[in-house]
C-alpha cells in the first residue's frame, strides 16, 4: 500500500486571492490617484477628502457589480456545460466513455491503459471524470460570485482607506507628496503579500504594482494640474 504524503499547494487561493488582490489594489490606486489629481488642482482640502470618501463608496460598490456580473456568467457557463454534459451522460454513456479514453490517450497513456481508467473513473463519478478531463471545470476553480463580489469589496475599501486616512491627517502643503509616498509603499507591501500567499516571485510582484501605481498617480496629478490651471 502506498504511503500518503499530503503535499502543500496554493491552487484553492487563486479565486480569492485574485479578488483580494485586484480589490485591495484598485482601492489604493485609484483613490490615491483621484486624490493626487484632485490636490494637484489646488482644491480645497474639505473637497479633496469628500472626493476620496465618494471615489471609496463608488469603487467598492463598482467592483462589487462587476465582479458578480463577471463571475456569474462564468458559473452559468459551466452549469449550462455540466447539463449538457449530464445529458450525453445519459443518452450515449459509451460513446462518452470512448471520448473521455481518447482524452487519456492524448496526454500519454496506452490506449488499453486509457480504455480502463476511463472505465473506472465513469463508475465512480461519470460527470466529475468529464468536468475535470473534458470540460476544465474543478472545484478549486469553481466560480463563486457572491464570494469574488463581498472579497473584491472588501479589499477596495481597505486598500481606499489607506490613502484616505493620510489625506484626514496631512496638511494641504504636503499632501501630494505623503499620499503618493504612502501609497507607493502600501502598494509594494500588497505586492509581497500577495506573491507570498501564491508563492510567486516578491520581487518581481512589488516592482509590478509600484509601477502602475505610481504611473497612474503620475498622469492624474498632471490631469489636475494642467485642468486646475485651465480653470
Amino acid at each position: 500500500m502506498l504511503a500518503h504524503h499530503p503535499e502543500k499547494h496554493r491552487t484553492h487561493r487563486i479565486g480569492w486571492l485574485r479578488a483580494a488582490v485586484l480589490g485591495a489594489n484598485d482601492g489604493i490606486v485609484s483613490t490615491a490617484s483621484l486624490i493626487v489629481g484632485i490636490a494637484a488642482s489646488e482644491a480645497a482640502h474639505d473637497a479633496i477628502v469628500l472626493a476620496g470618501v465618494a471615489g471609496l463608496v463608488a469603487g467598492a460598490m463598482s467592483m462589487a457589480a462587476g465582479e458578480y456580473v463577471s463571475v456569474s456568467s462564468q458559473a452559468d457557463t459551466e452549469q449550462a456545460d455540466l447539463k449538457r454534459e449530464r445529458k450525453e451522460l445519459d443518452e450515449t454513456p459509451h460513446h462518452e466513455q470512448k471520448e473521455l479514453a481518447a482524452i487519456y490517450v492524448s496526454r500519454g497513456l496506452d490506449p488499453m491503459l486509457a480504455v480502463q481508467v476511463a472505465e473506472q473513473l465513469m463508475n465512480h463519478d461519470a460527470l466529475g471524470a468529464h468536468a475535470r478531463d473534458e470540460l476544465g471545470i474543478s472545484a478549486t476553480g469553481t466560480a463563486r460570485p457572491v464570494q469574488a463580489a463581498l472579497t473584491s469589496a472588501a479589499t477596495f475599501a481597505v486598500g481606499a482607506a489607506l490613502p484616505l486616512l493620510i489625506v484626514v491627517w496631512t496638511p494641504a502643503a504636503d499632501l501630494i507628496v505623503l499620499v503618493s509616498s504612502a501609497s507607493l509603499l502600501f502598494l509594494i507591501a500588497l505586492g509581497l503579500l500577495a506573491a507570498y500567499t501564491g508563492g510567486s516571485g516578491l520581487i518581481k510582484s512589488a516592482v509590478r504594482v509600484a509601477f502602475w501605481g505610481a504611473l497612474a498617480m503620475g498622469l492624474t496629478a498632471a490631469v489636475g494640474a494642467l485642468f486646475g490651471t485651465a480653470v
